[in-house]
């Protein structure tokens, strides 16, 4: 393990005024975001659309990294590979080495990631082929007794192993233990639960010697479930979350860059940016979003060629207001500006 510049490489991914784009995203789950607007899901499709953001001049000013697939890693834009256009950008490549969520022996509707088969090997393959840090998320429900502690150990372990192998690859772990939105809990019992994970997770990190100054914490928002009769203000999203990372994340840890989780991209750089507006914490308060920095990007584009100037500048502009809300100077009234 190189400790000195994992602490390099955690650092830059959380640079001031930069945030890190989550462009991991399965052939699966890319598919269903293709057929929602009547594009074709192919290799070629998914390897065009991400040259479009990959390519957008000025994005390097916001973006610190981006986390890649297993396809994308491989693909090429004019005979580069994608890891070495962005490298060119002084942007951090990264990827995603998890299998995915999958049922949980025992347990009602609760999911173990899987993936740590063969990832020592996995590893040293993506770091030859320029990856500098990596992802692995695990996925924690709320609802009547849930979470189990079984789900959280279960999850927590998963995680610590996949970060020690990352580390001794000379990889970056990004840790993204998820505490879901789905359902109808409420913004305290969110707190609870995130809080709960975390103390669960850091335990297990430190019982499995992750170096947690090399590490990018991946969390939640603290924010009410999507089917709560009462969802939380900005602020109150702000205030509780600052609250729980607090309490609950070791000051050492160099940076947390949040997930979106289901959040629209205007409310996701609101709560960012009243988040930093706190301010006084120890660690840098970033995002790593999709969705949030994407949806605009892939209504421009619509497939079309025509359509990349256009879709560039739309991602260019989340990508600007994220950036801003890293210092809490994101202005409302951006949102009504046309990218």
């Amino acid at each position: 393990m190189r400790v000195e510049e994992l602490e390099k490489i955690a650092q830059a991914m959380v640079a001031p005024g930069k945030g890190i784009l989550a462009a991991d995203e399965s052939t699966g789950t890319i598919t269903k975001r293709f057929d929602a607007i009547n594009i074709e899901s192919t290799e070629e499709s998914r390897r065009a659309y991400r040259e479009l953001l990959f390519t957008t001049k000025g994005a390097n000013e916001f973006i610190s990294g981006v986390i890649l697939y297993d396809e994308t890693v491989r693909q090429e834009c004019d005979g580069v590979t994608f890891p070495r256009v962005l490298e060119s950008q002084g942007i951090l490549p990264g990827i995603k080495v998890d299998k995915g969520a999958k049922s949980l022996p025992g347990t009602l509707d609760e999911t173990v990631t899987e993936g740590l088969d063969g990832l020592r090997e996995r590893f040293s393959e993506y770091f030859e082929l320029g990856c500098r840090f990596a992802k692995w998320r695990a996925v924690i429900r709320i609802g009547e007794d849930l979470p189990s502690r079984y789900a959280v150990d279960a999850n927590a372990h998963a995680l610590a192993r996949y970060a020690a192998l990352s580390q001794e690859a000379g990889l970056v772990p990004i840790v993204e233990p998820e505490v879901l939105m789905d359902g109808s809990h409420s913004i305290e019992q969110c707190e609870e639960v995130t809080g709960y994970v975390l103390d669960v997770v850091f335990s297990t990190l430190k019982f499995h010697r992750v170096h947690l100054e090399g590490i990018c914490l991946k969390p939640n928002m603290v924010i009410s479930g999507l089917e709560s009769s009462r969802q939380a203000t900005v602020k109150e999203v702000a205030q509780a979350t600052v609250r729980c990372l607090l309490a609950h994340v070791p000051e050492v840890v160099p940076g947390i860059a949040f997930l979106s989780g289901g959040q629209n991209d205007i409310l996701a750089t609101r709560h960012l940016n009243a988040m930093n507006q706190i301010g006084g914490f120890p660690w840098e308060l970033s995002f790593s979003y999709g969705r949030a920095l994407q949806a605009p990007v892939l209504e421009s584009w619509q497939g079309r060629a025509a359509n990349v100037p256009t879709s560039q500048k739309a991602y260019l502009h989340r990508a600007k207001c994220n950036g801003a809300a890293r210092s809490g100077g994101y202005c409302e009234s951006w949102d009504s500006v046309s990218a």
